[in-house]
């Protein structure tokens, strides 16, 4: 049986011509599904669990399209591809709700750093213990799924030098998160940050991985990984899915992939150890994605990121084919060929292509490929 999965999409509004704008307050208003993020240019909307990928998929597309048709009628606005602020020229902070004291906070405390695009993949596990220990072991293999999705190579229309901008300043908080051993270690670390306000509520959890739940840190029942990059193209995304799911379910059938288990590392300083190591790739991989060198949370070898996510999916492919869903796995061999969408757009960049061309000709194809996929895999989308 498939696990249940869902995401939170966090998406930009604007021109064709790429020019960011703050429009969240209307959509907001106006349309059902769609929340607001602390600064107005971007919006988000949630997908219910599946266990489906097929209606996965056209539930990640059936908001979009209403959401495009809404702009359309609203003026010649669009949605805009990549997790950062592209061709933005300022760094003002456009908030979109001035009363709420934590949208004052974040405004403050960490400005336009987190005025950023990405999708969170959320895994549904019922069992917290079991959560605990997906958590630690994707919490070890985010930066994969990082190198996979990254789409912000570019930030106030010049090159940074990372093919994820977003990941590589956005402002993990608190600044050591650890390995949760158990579920009443996530309840007590959490509560023990509230108290220091180094968190200022539950959601103040920035980290690449967390446990999730309708009740923080007392229940839980999902894995939300929030390293990602926005990923635009559905089918990636799906694919990317695929892996997460594939190998969480590997630890299901098998605990001693738990790293805590099976690590190289003297268990004295284990844990300290193996979130360095994680950090420390996370890095690698924004700074140069599928062809970052990473170092091996098993081993301690150094290993680039495409080279292991080819390893991991010649492990897991045998699985999800057993589980029918081995062809939604199978378009990461796409993104390991050509590139993720950072390296995509770097290779236009020097042929010689600008960058506010580069993310004009980007809009374009995010909406060829949605009205692409409608038209062949979704019943059509009605617009009130």
């Amino acid at each position: 049986m498939l696990l249940s999965k869902g995401f939170e999409v966090e998406i930009y509004t604007g021109t064709p011509l790429g020019e960011i704008v703050g429009l969240s307050e209307q959509i907001v208003r106006d349309l059902d599904g769609f929340v607001r993020e602390p600064d107005s240019r971007n919006v988000e909307y949630t997908t219910a669990p599946l266990c489906s990928y097929p209606r996965l998929l056209c539930a990640t597309l059936r908001p979009r399209r209403q959401l495009r048709a809404y702009l359309q009628r609203l003026g010649n606005y669009t949605l805009i591809p990549g997790s950062t602020l592209s061709l933005e020229r300022s760094d003002g902070f456009f908030r979109s709700d001035p009363q709420n004291p934590y949208h004052t906070y974040i405004e403050q405390t960490y400005g336009t750093s987190v005025v950023t695009a990405s999708i969170h993949i959320n895994i549904g596990i019922s069992d917290p213990e079991v959560l605990m220990q997906a958590c630690r072991l994707i919490r070890l293999e985010a930066p994969l799924y990082l190198a996979l999705s990254a789409s912000s190579p570019f930030l106030h229309s010049r090159v940074t030098g990372f093919h994820s901008t977003r990941w590589q300043m956005f402002p993990k908080t608190p600044t050591f998160v650890p390995l949760f051993t158990s579920h009443s270690h996530f309840i007590q670390w959490n509560e023990a940050q509230l108290q220091a306000k180094t968190m200022q509520n539950v959601r103040h959890l920035w980290s690449s991985v967390r446990p999730n739940g309708d009740r923080r840190p007392y229940n839980l029942n999902r894995l939300e990984l929030r390293i990602c990059d926005l990923i635009t193209n559905p089918i990636s995304l799906l694919a990317v899915t695929a892996l997460l799911e594939a190998r969480i379910t590997q630890l299901l059938h098998d605990p001693t992939l738990d790293p805590l288990q099976i690590s190289h590392i003297n268990s004295a300083t284990r844990q300290e150890d193996l979130v360095a190591i994680a950090d420390e790739n996370e890095l690698a991989a924004a700074h140069h994605s599928l062809d970052a060198e990473l170092r091996h949370w098993l081993d301690g070898r150094k290993i680039t990121a495409r080279n292991w996510i080819e390893a991991l999916y010649g492990e897991v492919f045998p699985m999800a084919k057993a589980r029918g869903f081995s062809c939604f796995l199978s378009p990461l061999k796409k993104i390991l060929q050509e590139g993720n969408q950072a390296m995509q757009w770097l290779q236009q960049y020097e042929a010689g292509v600008n960058v506010p061309e580069i993310i004009r000709q980007g809009i374009k194809t995010v909406e060829q490929q949605e009205q692409d996929l409608e038209d062949k895999l979704c019943e059509p989308i009605l617009v009130a």
